[in-house]
C-alpha cells in the first residue's frame, strides 16, 4: 500500500527481534532516511543468511546490481538447496542487461520447480529484451496452465503492467496511472508512452521531479530534455540533456555498453560533431540494422559530413511512414538525391508535398544545391516557382543563370534539347523587364554553340555566381525507441 510512515509507527509497537531490524531497515529506505538506514545496518549479522538476503534485497533496491549477486552467490555456496536464488541472481543479472546469463539461471530454477509468477514474469521481460512483445507475451501465458483462483493477469499489478509493455503501450492511460506509487518502472513507461503520443508536455511534467538513480533513468531524462528542447528551440533544454547523456555514456560501467555509446553519440549529435556521432554509432550498427531510429540518426550523421551516398542507403531504410512525412526527414533525402546526381527524385519528393512554409524551404534548397551541383534544369524549375511566390530579382537572377547552364549542357550534349526549350518557355513567362535580352543572349549562344560544335569545337564555360546555400536544419531521434521497462522488483525481507 506503500504507506511508509504508518507502517514504520506499527513496526516501532513490536518487540525487538532480526525481522523487526530488517523490515525497518527496508521502510528507512523507502522513506530515504539514510541515518536510520545505516543504524539498522549496523545490526545486520553476517553469520545469518536472512540478514544477508536482506542486506542484497537493499543493495538491489538501491542499484547496486554487481554487490547484490555477491551476496546471492556466496550464500549459494553454502545452501546448495536454496534454488530461489538463482531468480534473485536472474533479477540482478537482468538489470545489468546480461540476458542471456538470465535466462540460464532462470531455466536451472523453472526446471526443478513448480512455475511461479516472479519466474515467469521475469523470463518473459527477457525475452522482451532478446526479441519481441508477442514472444514474451507466450511466456506469460505459460501462467494460464497453473491452478489458481480468480483472474490471475487481472488480480496481478506486476502482470497488468507488463501486458501493457508487451502489447506496446495498449491500455496504458488506464494501467500505469494507477501504478506509478506501486512498480517504479510504471511511471518510466508512462513518460514513454506520452513521449510515443507526441504529449511532450506531460511527458516532461512527470520526469521532471524525477531524481535518476540508474543509467535509463538518466537516459529517459536525457530523451524528455533533447525532446522539448528541439520543439520549443530551448538552448537550455539541450544542454541539460547533452550533459545527461555524457554522464551515461562517459560513466566507468556504461561506457562499453550499447546504451553508452548511444548516449555518447546523442551527446555529440546535440553538439553537431557529427564525426564523433559516427564513432559511436558504427560501433554498434550491427545490433541496429532495421531500427528506424538507428537509420534516422545515422543518416543524418552520414549526411552532416558530405557521406551523401551512405546517408541515402540508412535514410532509405526507414519504414516508419510517421517519420517519413516528418519535414526533417524528407529535407534531409532530397539533399542526398541531388548530391548523389538524382534530382529528379529529389523534384518528385518535393512535388508530393503540400504547400507550407515546410515545402518552400525544401523548394529554396532545391534550387541552391541543384545549381551548385550543375543539375541547371531542375535549378531553373524550382527558381522558377521561388520566382512566382515572391518576386525577388535574386530569384530571377538564379533562373537566368541556371537557365544558361542548361544551355552549356545542351551544347556539351549532356541535356536533351527540348529542356532548353521548356527552360525558355520558363523565362518568357516572367514579368521581369530583362527577359527578352536574356533570351536573345540565350538564342545567339546557342545558334554560336551549335556553330562551334559543328568545327569540332568545345564552348568554352561561362562563370556565374553560386547563390549561398540556406541552413539546413539537424534533428535527432532518441536513443530509446522502444519500451524498455517490465518490471522485475520486489523486497526480500
Amino acid at each position: 500500500m506503500c504507506n511508509y510512515k504508518e507502517a514504520r509507527e506499527e513496526c516501532n509497537k513490536a518487540p525487538e527481534s532480526d525481522l523487526k531490524n530488517r523490515l525497518m531497515l527496508h521502510i528507512a529506505q523507502k522513506l530515504s532516511d539514510e541515518k536510520t538506514l545505516m543504524e539498522y545496518h549496523e545490526q545486520l549479522r553476517d553469520s545469518s543468511v536472512p540478514d544477508q538476503m536482506c542486506l542484497a534485497a537493499l543493495h538491489y533496491a538501491r542499484g547496486h546490481y554487481e554487490d547484490a549477486t555477491e551476496i546471492y552467490k556466496k550464500i549459494q555456496a553454502e545452501n546448495k538447496e536454496l534454488l530461489a536464488l538463482n531468480v534473485y541472481m536472474a533479477l540482478c543479472y537482468y538489470k545489468l542487461d546480461y540476458f542471456d546469463v538470465c535466462l540460464d539461471l532462470l531455466s536451472q530454477y523453472m526446471t526443478m520447480t513448480e512455475p511461479s509468477i516472479i519466474g515467469a514474469n521475469l523470463r518473459a521481460c527477457t525475452t522482451f529484451q532478446l526479441y519481441n512483445g508477442k514472444t514474451a507475451e507466450d511466456e506469460l501465458r505459460m501462467l494460464e496452465k497453473v491452478p489458481h483462483s480468480g483472474d490471475l493477469f487481472q488480480d496481478n499489478d506486476l502482470l497488468r503492467h507488463n501486458l501493457v509493455v508487451l502489447r506496446n503501450g495498449e491500455n496504458a492511460m488506464q494501467m500505469f496511472p494507477p501504478l506509478v506509487d506501486v512498480i517504479p518502472e510504471a511511471k518510466l513507461n508512462l513518460v514513454i508512452y506520452h513521449l510515443k503520443n507526441q504529449d511532450i508536455e506531460e511527458a516532461f511534467n512527470i520526469m521532471k521531479d524525477v531524481e535518476p538513480t540508474a543509467p535509463k533513468e538518466y537516459i529517459l531524462k536525457a530523451i524528455v530534455h533533447a525532446v522539448v528542447g528541439q520543439h520549443a528551440d530551448s538552448k537550455e533544454h539541450l544542454k541539460v540533456a547533452q550533459q545527461l547523456f555524457q554522464l551515461v555514456g562517459g560513466s566507468s560501467s556504461e561506457c562499453d555498453t550499447i546504451p553508452g555509446r548511444q548516449c555518447m553519440a546523442s551527446c555529440f549529435f546535440l553538439l553537431k560533431q557529427f564525426e564523433d556521432v559516427l564513432v559511436y554509432l558504427r560501433s554498434i550498427r550491427e545490433f541496429f540494422l532495421n531500427d528506424d531510429d538507428f537509420n534516422w540518426n545515422y543518416g543524418i550523421a552520414l549526411a552532416a559530413t558530405g557521406d551523401y551516398k551512405a546517408a541515402e542507403e540508412s535514410l532509405q531504410q526507414i519504414k516508419s511512414e510517421t517519420y517519413k512525412t516528418e519535414y526533417t526527414y524528407t529535407s534531409w533525402l532530397c539533399k542526398c538525391y541531388v548530391m548523389n546526381g538524382k534530382p529528379s527524385l529529389a523534384w518528385d519528393l518535393y512535388v508530393n508535398m503540400e504547400s507550407s512554409a515546410e515545402s518552400l524551404s525544401i523548394l529554396s534548397m532545391l534550387a541552391n544545391d541543384c545549381y551548385r551541383m550543375g543539375h541547371f534544369y531542375y535549378a531553373v524549375k524550382a527558381f522558377d516557382v521561388l520566382e512566382r511566390l515572391d518576386p525577388d530579382p535574386e530569384f530571377f537572377e538564379g533562373k537566368r543563370g541556371a537557365a544558361v547552364g542548361v544551355f552549356q549542357m545542351v551544347i556539351a550534349g549532356k541535356e536533351q534539347k527540348e529542356k532548353l526549350a521548356e527552360v525558355i518557355s520558363l523565362i518568357t513567362t516572367t514579368n521581369n523587364p530583362q527577359v527578352s535580352s536574356s533570351v536573345t543572349a540565350i538564342d545567339r549562344l546557342y545558334y554560336q554553340g551549335i556553330q562551334k560544335v559543328g568545327q569540332g569545337k568545345q564552348h568554352g564555360p561561362l562563370i556565374h555566381t553560386l547563390i549561398t546555400s540556406l541552413y539546413h536544419p539537424f534533428c535527432s531521434k532518441g536513443v530509446l525507441g522502444f519500451w524498455g521497462f517490465g518490471a522485475v522488483s520486489y523486497t526480500h525481507l
